[in-house]
């Protein structure tokens, strides 16, 4: 089973069941502060799911890329990657558990799907607890169709919620392959570690809210469902691997550098790691520069994690003898693989190629920082040694403090610091080293955590009357710079706005007041914000601006502010120009190379 045939046939089983299918969305999340990457299925329908009514209709079903770094200094095992397709199907405005589980069960278990077992399989549902009752609704409908291992597991496996525990939530039913490892003991269940279950589904019924936090949950007017199915992990079970890099593309991404590199990949731990690194790290790094929105690697947000993702695989690359050229070749075979379904990836190929290589070059030169850097770490040493205090004794030890600094900010790899260090008869504190980069991670882990707590993004009104601030703006400087200028990327928080767009100039002091002019006179004028729905093609006729149309599928939302601006957009919006109040631009700036950004409040 290919990762393009288990796509088929999910497209195929949803379609026969009266589902339409949608696009996938940007993998950089529009309008959205909790987090920098699309990070599961439901993210971009987070509208939808609070409610906005779908221009598809209310059964539907998609692929979508998704990229998580939590885990990331774990990519390389055989079960963690950044990037990842999560194949989902949603209920809007209703939850018909039964027919879901019924769903589920025919395309897991029916020789025209998926053709699985019924005893290599196991589900989960709720135990019930004070928020809410056992679901036996759910464990019912799994028996009758005739699943033999159910398990009533806690709501920290079979529940879904907000970070705060308040808003919508429910409970969810898990779906789980057998290994067919030796249980662990009597008590053994989906809810181990022992890795004789595997999770490859999951539905989450969206049909209760808290109202405050400890309180008992009630039942919501507007349920949902919302499923999600990892595709390559699925892959993996279909095809009796024991890792998710020994099947699909990414087997293919495996066996490609396998055939350009020195060191092959069973070689040794280390190589194997390698190789698994540069697979999983080169096809995040193409999905997020073929993405729209011309995301670029730089120091801060999206930027910094995609540099990071590309010096990754360079270094993985020198371990294993590869040119790092083939890293482009590499990128080319994804943009044939995801192209198919992700249209962006396909037309910006040559960007992808274009700022892959000026990333390895730039590293490059960031290795020849490193160096240098490295040098004035012995100077230093040395220099202490020269000023002692009578009696104290300066080791040839590099700090792990000192380690961990050329690591993170030159990129300088731990093993290089420590091969270059004995060379000069020096010794590296690999002990202090672990101990600072353990605290990177936990940062690292603590701010993810932090930033996506269930996908569910601000809802508020000041967030609505924000975003409508941005097609003044964006309108505005259309007027003044002309057509070609279009929005690159936006966040917005309920205290202000961020906007980039084109411009290949810093503006001058008499352009932002004159562009905030623009903008409060619309705000004055109280025009009304309406909002139709319409194919691709009449609101293009109709001269709607649209840059990112692709993801919102055959029929778009197109609102209108009057004269001022006509954009394709998924909302939410103030009703009036006159809700804004006023505008007041506070910065300006560059973002990258030929992006200019602004931040604004509305006072």
């Amino acid at each position: 089973m290919t990762d393009r045939e288990l796509k088929d046939l999910w497209f195929k089983f949803f379609e026969k069941h009266g589902f339409k299918r949608i696009p996938g969305a940007s993998i950089i999340p529009e309008n959205d502060p909790t987090v920098l990457f699309t990070t599961a299925g439901m993210h971009p329908l987070v509208p939808y799911l609070l409610g906005e009514k779908h221009p598809a209709g209310n059964k539907i079903f998609d692929v979508q890329r998704c990229i998580r770094t939590g885990d990331i200094d774990e990519v390389g095992d055989n079960s963690h990657l950044t990037c990842f397709e999560m194949l989902g199907n949603w209920f809007l405005g209703d939850c018909p558990k039964k027919d879901m589980i019924k769903l589920s069960y025919e395309f897991l278990t029916s020789k025209d799907y998926l053709n699985l077992p019924v005893d290599r399989l196991a589900v989960t549902v709720f135990e019930g607890d004070e928020t809410a009752p056992r679901d036996e609704d759910a464990a019912l409908a799994w028996k009758e169709c005739g699943m033999k291992k159910v398990f009533y597991l806690p709501k920290e496996n079979n529940w879904w919620a907000l970070g705060g525990g308040v808003g919508p939530c429910g409970p969810d039913t898990e779906m789980f392959y057998d290994t067919g490892k030796q249980a662990c003991g009597k008590e053994c269940s989906p809810a181990c570690d022992c890795g004789k279950y595997l999770e490859i589904w999951n539905d989450v019924f969206m049909q209760y809210k808290v109202e405050n936090a400890g309180e008992r949950a009630v039942k919501l007017d507007r349920p949902n469902i919302d499923t999600g199915m990892g595709l390559e992990r699925t892959v993996m079970v279909l095809n009796g691997a024991t890792s998710v890099y020994d099947s699909g593309c990414l087997k293919r991404a495996i066996d490609f550098i396998g055939c350009k590199a020195e060191v092959p990949y069973l070689a040794s731990e280390k190589s194997k790691r390698s190789y698994r690194i540069i697979a999983d790290h080169i096809r995040s790094a193409t999905f997020i520069l073929g993405d729209a929105r011309g995301v670029v690697p730089s120091n801060v947000g999206q930027g910094y994690i995609l540099r990071r993702f590309i010096r990754r695989a360079v270094n993985c690359a020198r371990n294993i003898n590869l040119n790092t050229d083939e890293l482009v070749s590499l990128a080319d075979i994804y943009v044939d693989e995801y192209g198919i379904d992700y249209s962006d990836i396909k037309a910006n190929r040559e960007r992808v190629r274009e700022e892959l290589i000026k990333e390895v070059n730039k590293f490059a030169k960031a290795i020849d920082d490193g160096h240098k850097e490295f040098e004035k770490v012995l100077n230093g040493i040395e220099r202490h040694k020269q000023f002692a205090k009578e009696g104290e004794v300066v080791e040839n030890i590099i700090s792990g403090k000192a380690c961990f600094r050329l690591y993170d900010t030159f990129g300088f790899p731990f093993e290089l610091t420590k091969e270059l260090a004995l060379e000069r008869g020096y010794q590296v504190d690999e002990d202090g080293f672990k101990k600072a980069f353990e605290e990177h991670q936990e940062k690292s882990r603590q701010a993810s955590a932090g930033q996506f707590k269930g996908g569910l993004a601000d809802g508020s009104k000041e967030s609505a009357y924000l975003h409508t601030a941005t097609h003044l703006l964006m309108a505005g400087l259309r007027k003044m710079f002309g057509p070609q200028v279009m929005q690159k990327g936006s966040n917005i928080t309920p205290e202000r706005l961020r906007l980039d767009f084109n411009l290949d100039h810093k503006m001058l002091p008499e352009e932002i007041k004159e562009l905030e002019e623009f903008v409060n006179n619309a705000i004055a004028k109280a025009i009304p914000v309406t909002c139709d729905q319409m194919s691709v093609a009449e609101a293009k006729a109709k001269g709607a601006v649209g840059v990112f149309e692709s993801k919102y599928g055959e029929v778009v939302k197109v609102y209108t502010i009057g004269e001022v601006s006509k954009e394709i957009c998924g909302g939410p919006h103030a009703s009036n120009t006159s809700d804004l109040h006023h505008l007041k631009i506070v910065k300006e700036e560059s973002s990258s190379s030929g992006i200019r950004r602004i931040k604004a409040i509305l006072d």
